[in-house]
């Protein structure tokens, strides 16, 4: 790279690196060329090709993530970047409508991620069955980002959180918002799985508009319909309750599969003007919404604790509505049961269990026939699976101002100042449920209450090349930001979260499955915090480059930070460089992690529970060991090796990540009955009715070590262009302490073989004048897989390795119209599956906690239109 481009990209450096980059002329194509590859994470000092970056960093093209089977952002970065990975979230409660996503084997919310260099708001969805790595985590909602909107998107490989602040530990993914001034795209999509289902239309658009002689309008769509899938077989339990007589049992009784996924709309706008006097204004945003309906468990009408039964079984849990009205018993069966012949041992994990039928047993007869008697065998005979969903919205705006600073005391700067406020809504239903504390009086649907994120981000940006005698000026750069986040609860309709007449007598208190949130549970927490830095980057040498960064945060919660980061980059020779990275890092721990209020059905040992999740701090918390929680804190060490010469590039990066204070949700621990009086006094309201209680602790240290290698290479081949490119990822991560009392042994287990150690995928592309096609194979290690997040030995295994094999080739019918053909997984590998009669307790054929998609094959076509 020249010295002319270095000083000519300065202010460009900056700009892209905080946001939308000015245009600025250069002598030659060649040198625009270099432009169109440069990336801007991971420095504030000029724009560098990959090679030249002291960090590894990955550039995925907009048009490249478009070439996916599926539309969903998290997918098609899975395609492109191994060490991302993304999991199924069948029946996970909010996990099932925001799925969580790991770098690096870390949690999703220790990756920064910023929209054109700005922060990006987090979603109001916390993952509280994440999979084990991601128990509890509160990343932001990238899937509501199309491709079509994309220029590309950086993924910076390195902790960050001294240049970028919190969240950074695992690394940075920068989208980077097409800026053309003319032109665009419309494109339709259709495809489906290979057993018929999971039917999904996508609609996208994009368009480029000039706005006065030097600005541009870039606006995009995508518009999505996506069917539900099944992957199950009918549960025994189910099926013996059928061959018993009963008939509203239904077949499968619970799915295990994609969700449904409903106007799935999108819309993202990127607006620069410029203002003369070489400054410009910017201007982006975006709005989403979408609804999402999955499934849950089963409830066996027979068994299901504290709605059918609260002995397992042996006998039928009865309503008495005169002791529910006065306390006087009018019941004429034994007060609060009746004997029920269900056959087997009454276990719900047990396969032979329940294969009698209750409507038919006398005890059942005669419950009917008094007024006065009841039980939710009524409403639903053949049991019931709730199904929860539901309404996500998206919504964020950035606006700053950015340039060259003519006059004052800091004349000769180039400054950005900007303001971001995000928010994300997620408005929660069930349906086909019940309150059973209401007895026969309760609804079936209910609205559960909502989860409000809200964020606002002010930055001051300056940077300054100053001229101390090296090779190069010396980059400084310096800025200061303010951050507010809240996070907000919204209570249900009363009838998802009140404590009926029946509460007393066993009943299962509100919206069952997914209970809605309470007046007390609801309300608003915010939090504040300052951020200042300095970072500082030369060329000590026309081949050695220098630079380190040091940030101090301090937030009204928990108090100051300060983290560090240094790099450095040494050309051996012209082809092969060296790089090293050290830094510090920190992940806040967040307001909602801090304050969210939950219930949700968990599998524990094959039995389902109810599990309560509470702030660390509230009285039934803190009886069992919670505190108030503590800051992530990181160590991070990397160093690689590059190697570019003609048209073979290779980088080769190996880390090592340690964390300690690490923040999850804690196992479920179990609310005793000997504990009952004490949690009383202590104000906890109705414990008998609760299971087991989680919550968010600093509870573990993990050290994560791995390699990353990168390789692309380019020819002529049988007529047309070649292209190869290999990536391959090892992430391994250790445990290296933690507190038994709150984290389980499998959950351990979960943190360090739940994912593959190895990953890698190798694309070969190739295109002719009308014609273009790529073969993708993608591997997958061994790792631990889990189903329904129980770990326990009938439950869990360690999974084969497999491959699957991606395709698709194109036709340009024209300069305009391009038709696409394709496949994910052409050869339908299955994913693992269940074994030791685990399909016949849960009704499911797979694990679905694999790195791919368990649903098999899927098949599309696309067509697009350029203009």
């Amino acid at each position: 790279m020249s010295t002319t481009f270095r000083a000519g990209a300065l202010a460009l450096a900056v700009g892209a690196a905080l946001g939308t980059a000015p245009a600025y002329a250069f002598d030659d194509d060649a040198a625009v060329e270099e432009v169109e590859k440069i990336v801007v994470v991971g420095s504030r000092a000029a724009p560098r090709s990959i090679a030249d970056s002291a960090v590894p960093v990955d550039i995925v093209g907009g048009d490249e993530l478009g070439k996916s089977a599926s539309s969903d952002m998290l997918d098609q970065l899975v395609s492109s970047v191994p060490s991302f990975n993304v999991r199924a979230q069948p029946i996970s409660d909010a996990a099932t409508l925001i799925r969580p996503v790991n770098l690096r084997g870390l949690s999703s919310d220790s990756t920064l991620v910023l929209v054109n260099g700005k922060r990006r708001h987090r979603a109001s969805v916390i993952a509280f069955q994440g999979g084990g790595v991601n128990d509890g985590a509160q990343g932001p909602d990238i899937s509501v980002i199309p491709s079509v909107a994309l220029k590309q998107v950086e993924v910076l490989r390195d902790g960050a959180a001294a240049q970028y602040g919190s969240d950074a530990i695992a690394g940075v993914m920068n989208f980077v918002l097409k800026d053309d001034a003319d032109g665009g795209s419309l494109s339709i999509k259709r495809g489906e799985f290979y057993e018929g289902d999971g039917a999904t239309t996508t609609i996208d658009g994009n368009i480029g508009m000039p706005f006065t002689d030097d600005g541009s309008v870039n606006l995009s769509f995508q518009y999505k319909q996506a069917d539900a899938t099944s992957r199950s077989v009918q549960r025994a339990d189910a099926q013996g309750i059928f061959d018993a007589g009963n008939t509203a049992i239904q077949n499968p009784a619970q799915i295990w599969g994609n969700p449904e996924i409903d106007d799935d709309i999108t819309l993202f706008g990127n607006v620069k003007l410029d203002l003369g006097d070489d400054k410009e204004f910017y201007l982006f945003g975006n709005y989403a919404e979408r609804d999402v309906t999955g499934g849950f468990y089963y409830r066996n009408p027979h068994n299901r604790g504290n709605v059918y039964s609260i002995d397992g079984g042996q006998t039928l849990l009865v309503g008495d509505v005169g002791f529910a009205t006065d306390g006087v018993p009018t019941c004429t069966l034994s007060n609060a049961y009746a004997e029920a012949f269900l056959g087997g041992d009454g276990s719900s994990s047990s396969v032979s269990a329940n294969v009698g039928n209750v409507l038919n047993t006398q005890a059942y007869q005669d419950l009917v026939a008094d007024p006065n008697c009841f039980s939710m065998n009524q409403i639903f005979e053949g049991g019931y699976t709730p199904q929860f969903g539901g309404n996500i919205t998206d919504t964020s705006l950035t606006a700053g101002v950015k340039g060259d600073i003519q006059s004052g005391f800091l004349e000769g700067w180039y400054f950005d100042l900007s303001g971001s406020v995000g928010r994300n809504e997620s408005d929660f239903f069930l349906k086909n449920t019940l309150n059973p504390s209401l007895g026969l009086a309760t609804p079936v649907d209910f609205d559960t209450g909502k989860y409000i994120q809200l964020e606002k981000t002010f930055n001051f940006d300056l940077v300054k090349g100053v001229d101390i005698g090296l090779e190069e000026p010396l980059n400084v750069a310096t800025g200061i930001e303010f951050r507010e986040e809240s996070f907000e609860i919204i209570a249900g309709e009363e009838a998802s979260w009140v404590a009926g007449p029946y509460a007393e007598q066993g009943f299962n208190i509100g919206s069952h499955g997914f209970a809605g949130f309470s007046p007390a549970a609801a309300g608003r927490n915010d939090r504040r915090n300052w951020a200042a830095y300095v970072d500082l980057e030369a060329y000590l040498t026309d081949d050695f480059m220098v630079g380190g960064a040091l940030r101090w945060e301090d937030f009204n919660t928990f108090g100051s930070t300060t983290n560090y980061k240094l790099t450095a980059q040494y050309s051996l020779t012209e082809e092969v460089s060296l790089r090293a990275s050290t830094s510090t890092g920190f992940r806040a721990p967040t307001v909602g992690q801090a304050n969210v209020v939950n219930t949700a059905t968990s599998l524990v040992n094959g039995e389902l529970i109810q599990s309560f999740l509470a702030p660390p701090t509230d009285p039934l918390s803190s009886f069992y060991g919670g505190r108030e929680l503590d800051p992530e804190e990181s160590e991070s060490y990397a160093a690689g090796l590059v190697y570019s010469s003609g048209d073979f590039f290779l980088t080769i990066d190996a880390y090592s990540i340690e964390v300690t204070d690490r923040l999850a949700q804690s196992s479920q621990i179990d609310v005793l009955p000997e504990d009952y009086d004490e949690l009383r006094a202590r104000g906890v309201q109705n414990p008998e009715l609760i299971s087991a209680v989680t919550f968010f602790a600093n509870d573990f240290d993990t050290t994560t070590r791995g390699v990353d290698i990168v390789a692309n290479y380019s020819m002529s081949l049988m007529g047309g262009d070649t292209q190869f490119a290999l990536a391959y990822n090892f992430n391994e991560t250790e445990v290296d302490e933690f507190n038994p009392e709150t984290v389980s042994e499998g959950k351990v287990r979960r943190l360090e073989e739940g994912m593959p150690d190895h990953r890698a995928t190798f694309t070969v592309s190739q295109s002719w004048d009308e014609v273009a096609a790529f073969v993708r194979l993608n591997y997958f290690g061994e790792y631990y897989a889990v189903h329904a997040d129980d770990t326990s030995d009938l439950f869990s295994e360690t999974a084969d390795a497999a491959v699957t094999v991606d395709l698709e080739a194109s036709y340009f019918i024209n300069d305009m119209f391009t038709v696409s053909v394709g496949a994910s997984n052409i050869f339908d590998q299955e994913a693992e599956e269940l074994q030791n009669g685990v399909p016949e307790i849960l009704g499911a054929q797979y694990y679905e906690s694999g790195p791919f998609d368990y649903n098999g094959g899927f098949y599309y076509a696309k067509l697009t239109y350029n203009f």
